[in-house]
């Protein structure tokens, strides 16, 4: 979403300096999204020469309002401004573990000019921890750049040796430690769909590296039940928009969830989705409106629910259709760069 929010800042009015505290897969195309990128690097749980370097930064380009996406980074932040004038902002994604984040969050939305939430449900989980949420919170959708998902028309199934006509079904979602994406209740769901679905095939988008013994059980199941032919598990990829020009349906099983980015995307492309019935799933589709949900963790509902969109291709073109256009009027960068620019003026009247 970041990287999305850089290549659109400055045609939507939004004049921004991004700087990052380490590296990553993305660091390339940040530095080439038309914006000023700069490259730091935080040594220490709490760094003051990083936030020198930060309060350096700022103090050159008469910033006014910094806002950052982790806890110890807006600690960072925090230091970096502290003593001066400068408004300070945290959005609240969802899952930061372990005791350090917990202690920096703790300390760091107390000294925020403004909190952000990227959804309805985390607004109310920061109230159930204890935060004052009625004053200086809001919540701001994350937002998709829908013509990054523009795909040139390739698939998966030369890549994958299936025939043109074959359905596809897939997950995009990391394998984590935690189990919070429940990858292996997809896998359990399936026996039965390929049995009414002789042609179909799943394929599994995304990291194991973090949760090796996850993916095992589910290649171990797939094994067990003479599905591993038909099961594909892709690891992490760069080409998700033809990922998901592949499929006909998209799946996310997740027990646990912030405001995924997957699933907006999945429903932009104008993909039939099918998501558990967690209350940040539930919001991200409208109650329910714009995708099908299944009870959590209950595989023969989710086999139920598959077959139902597998033996109907009209009701999967509506699906999809309703789930476009609600997710590009809900969720699209533009309006999120511009309730992002709403709330930094609010600040600085």
């Amino acid at each position: 979403m970041e990287l999305d929010l850089c290549r659109n800042a400055a045609a939507n009015g939004l004049n921004l300096t991004f700087v990052a505290t380490g590296g990553g897969d993305l660091e390339e195309e940040f530095r080439n999204s038309g914006i000023e990128f700069i490259r730091l690097q935080r040594k220490l749980p709490v760094d003051v020469s990083l936030a020198f370097a930060l309060r350096k930064i700022i103090k050159e380009r008469d910033i006014k309002v910094v806002h950052g996406h982790q806890p110890v980074e807006a600690l960072h932040l925090y230091l970096a401004t502290r003593g001066s004038d400068i408004k300070r902002i945290l959005t609240l994604h969802g899952i930061y573990a372990g005791r350090k984040n917990d202690l920096a969050l703790r300390f760091v939305i107390p000294r925020m000019d403004a909190r952000v939430t990227v959804s309805k449900y985390m607004l109310g989980l920061a109230s159930k921890q204890g935060f004052d949420t009625s004053e200086n919170f809001c919540v701001i959708n994350n937002g998709v750049d829908p013509t990054r998902l523009l795909s040139p028309g390739r698939t998966l199934r030369p890549e994958l040796r299936l025939a043109e006509n074959a359905m596809l079904l897939g997950m995009v979602a990391n394998f984590y430690a935690d189990g919070r994406k429940d990858q292996l209740t997809v896998c359990k769901a399936l026996p039965r769909v390929f049995d009414r679905a002789p042609h179909a095939q799943f394929v599994f988008v995304g990291s194991s590296s973090g949760a090796p013994h996850l993916l095992d059980e589910c290649t171990s199941f797939c094994l067990q039940q003479g599905i591993a032919d038909r099961v594909h598990f892709l690891g992490q990829r760069v080409d998700i928009p033809d990922v998901l020009n592949s499929l006909d349906v998209f799946v996310l099983s997740s027990v646990w969830e912030g405001a995924p980015i997957a699933v907006i995307e999945a429903m932009m492309m104008g993909l039939a989705t099918v998501l558990s019935d967690i209350a940040p799933l539930r919001e991200v589709s409208g109650d329910g409106v714009h995708a099908i949900l299944f009870r959590t963790r209950d595989a023969d509902d989710l086999a139920a629910k598959l077959i139902g969109l597998v033996d109907d291709p009209a009701g999967r073109a509506r699906l999809g259709s309703k789930a476009r256009q609600w997710a590009t009027a809900q969720f699209d960068i533009g309006a999120h760069i511009a309730n992002l620019l709403r709330l930094y003026n609010s600040l600085l009247v």
